[in-house]
């Protein structure tokens, strides 16, 4: 069985196929009505797929994968064993913000190897900008003085 799965502005969609030992293909596809990541269309495509060899009473299986995803895998499970105790645990969407927006800016930023990227550091700032580069005017008045005398009265300040 190979599987994939896509997820894109125009939609989501899966595809699975079975191949008999005597070559035959059975071809399998979905469109997936509801928001989805591209992992969620990979498993969607997965257990498509599964699910048809359990309907064909398929005994062996045997699933086929690109072969970096294999060599991915391989080396998680390396590094695995170099931890006492490893979790992995789910985190929504929502609170796992940070990690989404840098993904996505690296694969949307150009850069080429000799570019130094610093650190990126984050301000928050509770009030606009402008509001800090207001003086006072030499009269006293606030900088908005005549902007509201203006319109109250329709006429330019003298």
């Amino acid at each position: 069985m190979s599987f994939d799965g896509a997820s894109n502005v125009l939609g989501h969609g899966i595809g699975a196929v079975l191949v008999s030992s005597e070559g035959d293909h059975y071809p399998l596809t979905a469109r997936l009505n509801f928001f989805c990541t591209n992992n969620i269309a990979e498993y969607e495509a997965c257990i498509m797929g599964l699910r048809a060899a359990i309907r064909r009473k398929i005994k062996i299986l045997e699933e086929v994968r690109g072969l970096k995803l294999v060599k991915y895998h391989d080396l998680v499970a390396k590094l695995v064993k170099e931890f006492k105790e490893v979790t992995f645990n789910y985190f929504p969407r929502e609170e796992n913000q940070l990690v989404d927006v840098l993904a996505t800016l690296a694969s949307m930023f150009k850069a080429n190897r000799e570019t130094e990227i610093m650190p990126i550091q984050m301000s928050i700032y509770e009030t606009p900008t402008y509001c800090f580069s207001i003086e006072e005017e030499s009269d006293g008045r606030p900088w908005f003085h005549d902007i509201l005398e203006y319109i109250k009265n329709q006429r330019y300040p003298e």
